[in-house]
């Protein structure tokens, strides 16, 4: 009886791991033959033809400069709108990363305040900045920006013409500058500027459509 029941302990161990490894290693046989024939070799299958027209080509992989001066070589050279966006997103964050940790945590205290309209804050902290660097183009821009959102529009000219200064391919500061010129009715001023920032970014979608109303505009009203 024990052994009876040895045995039985014994097959109902053996038996999983038998399905187990028959699971994973199953047995081929083949249709109608001997079961210890081996198996027959896959059929073959031809790799496509790379000149049939139904087998799409891939275009070459796009890889983003490092070099700003790069960056804008490309930006200038794309008209598709999302690899251009891709570009302008990392021209923004060179532009916005300074050589000094101070520059970069000010800069962004004076955004976090500016986007809860705290400007008075955020004047305080860009004036520091352009005491501190004169130099850095994107402080003088994120002060225009802050004065065309006080509606200060002399002051951002003035902050404007010091970034274009310092970065004449400032693309954003040229939009910014066009956009006080329409808010003033400045429509010929506005259309040049707007221009302007087409040479430097081409598939920028506002730059666009602002030029095409512009041009229908003076056309219209016969200058």
């Amino acid at each position: 009886m024990n052994r009876i029941l040895v045995g039985c302990f014994f097959l109902l161990f053996a038996l999983p791991a038998a399905a187990q490894s028959s699971a994973e290693t199953p047995e081929v046989k083949p249709e109608g033959g001997n079961e210890t024939q081996a198996p027959a070799a896959p059929p073959v299958v031809k790799a496509p033809d790379q000149t049939s027209p139904s087998v799409p080509k891939l275009k070459p992989a796009f890889k983003l400069a490092d070099n700003l001066d790069e960056l804008f070589v490309q930006l200038k050279r794309t008209r598709d709108k999302r690899r251009a966006k891709l570009i302008s997103d990392r021209i923004w964050l060179k532009w916005r990363t300074s050589d000094s940790h101070t520059i970069d945590l000010l800069t962004t205290w004076a955004r976090q305040a500016t986007s809860k309209k705290d400007y008075h804050r955020a004047l305080d902290l860009l004036d520091q900045v352009v005491v501190i660097e004169p130099e850095y183009a994107e402080g003088w821009n994120q002060r225009a920006t802050l004065h065309f959102a006080m509606q200060e529009y002399g002051k951002s000219i003035a902050d404007i013409e010091r970034t274009l200064a310092l970065e004449p391919r400032h693309y954003g500061a040229l939009a910014g500058l066009a956009s006080i010129f329409m808010r003033l009715r400045q429509k010929e001023r506005a259309l040049k500027t707007w221009y302007r920032v087409l040479e430097v970014y081409p598939a920028m979608k506002s730059a666009q459509s602002n030029v095409l109303r512009l041009e229908e505009d003076l056309a219209g009203s016969g200058i």
